[in-house]
């Protein structure tokens, strides 16, 4: 699997439309999805899954609004439960031969939710519309599929993975009933071409998916990790991240790891909707061709954490999007996208 920020054939999101995702808010959202899909399709294609035609027509409206490049962007109806393609959506990965191809994982809406059978068969309309292959991977010890989420999943794309073991070895909602760590990182070895898988501990709180690593550690380059720590001792998160701290220390110290560079990112003030914390990071944001954005929550530590990835990604626009409507859906950026790779031998697809 290449790191996210190799280069892309396209970004994948979906057109939002499930007004129990965003409780009295749903009006507000497809506004900044509009913005998401304007910077995206200065950078490369966008391909929107719409769940009817009248979202279709809803979708075009407000892109054009917004001026979003008609020519980098396509529209198609695939229905879905929920938006949430980092998900839902197969794993992007490279073949032997260098070639884009899915690795489709099974979804069961975070072991939470009781509605996901149409998030079930993103992944078979995405390879319908591209012409990809699509791999299931499967359970040597009872043949059933493997339920995983790509925003637990971060990789480097020279070996290391990133993952959580709040997300994959604790009781709450458990995705693979009997799965071992060593199972897991045997599935990541075959699939996704991982060498060495880091643990850390826990996410970060309000997170609806119970340990996601998108929200709390993210490689920025092939030996470089930025990690949101939270610095004041009362907050819940303060804890948390001081432990992955030091389990992304450890491993920096390992032969065949490190060195690592941690560079730490802070956490914005708590975000609160009705006396819900919100999993508001900076860590949700998402790589495209040249360009980083970044999910911004009016708070002083917008600029601290657009400064430090600018700095740590000279090469990239780093560009912030307002995301405290975005994050009342319990997800930001980085959650509601999923990059295509592009094939080796046609890298200049998308740029």
């Amino acid at each position: 699997m290449p790191a996210e920020w190799e280069p892309h054939r396209a970004t994948w999101i979906a057109w939002p439309h499930h007004e129990p995702d965003w409780p009295g808010k749903l009006g507000a959202i497809p506004w900044v999805y509009a913005e998401i899909a304007r910077v995206l399709a200065d950078h490369e294609p966008v391909e929107i899954l719409c769940q009817n035609d009248e979202v279709r027509q809803r979708a075009r409206v407000a892109l054009d609004a917004h001026h979003v490049r008609a020519d980098r962007v396509r529209l198609h109806v695939v229905p879905t439960d929920r938006v949430w393609l980092r998900d839902s959506a197969p794993s992007g990965v490279l073949d032997a031969n260098g070639g884009s191809t899915l690795v489709n994982w099974a979804f069961n809406a975070w072991a939470k939710y009781p509605n996901w059978e149409q998030d079930s068969r993103i992944g078979t309309a995405i390879a319908t519309i591209t012409g990809l292959s699509r791999h299931e991977p499967r359970r040597p010890d009872t043949g059933g599929r493997v339920v995983l989420e790509g925003g637990g999943i971060e990789v480097n794309g020279a070996g290391l993975l990133l993952t959580t073991e709040e997300w994959l070895l604790s009781d709450v909602q458990v995705r693979n009933p009997g799965m071992t760590r060593d199972a897991y990182e045997r599935e990541f070895s075959e699939w996704l071409g991982v060498r060495r898988t880091i643990w850390l501990g826990e996410g970060c709180l309000g997170d609806d998916t119970h340990g996601h690593i998108d929200d709390v550690a993210r490689f920025v380059g092939h030996d470089t990790i930025v990690l949101a720590v939270e610095d004041d001792p009362a907050d819940a998160n303060h804890a948390r991240s001081l432990d992955n701290l030091r389990r992304l220390e450890a491993a920096s110290r390992e032969h065949g790891v490190g060195p690592l560079q941690i560079v730490r990112l802070p956490f914005p003030r708590p975000v609160l909707m009705n006396g819900e914390r919100l999993p508001a990071s900076y860590a949700n944001f998402y790589f495209a061709n040249g360009v980083v954005l970044v999910p911004t929550f009016n708070d002083p530590n917008d600029r601290v954490a657009l400064d430090t990835l600018a700095r740590l990604l000279p090469h990239h626009q780093v560009v912030g999007i307002h995301a405290v409507d975005l994050v009342w859906g319990l997800g930001t950026i980085h959650c509601l996208t999923q990059q295509e790779p592009a094939s080796v031998s046609g890298m200049s697809a998308g740029n």
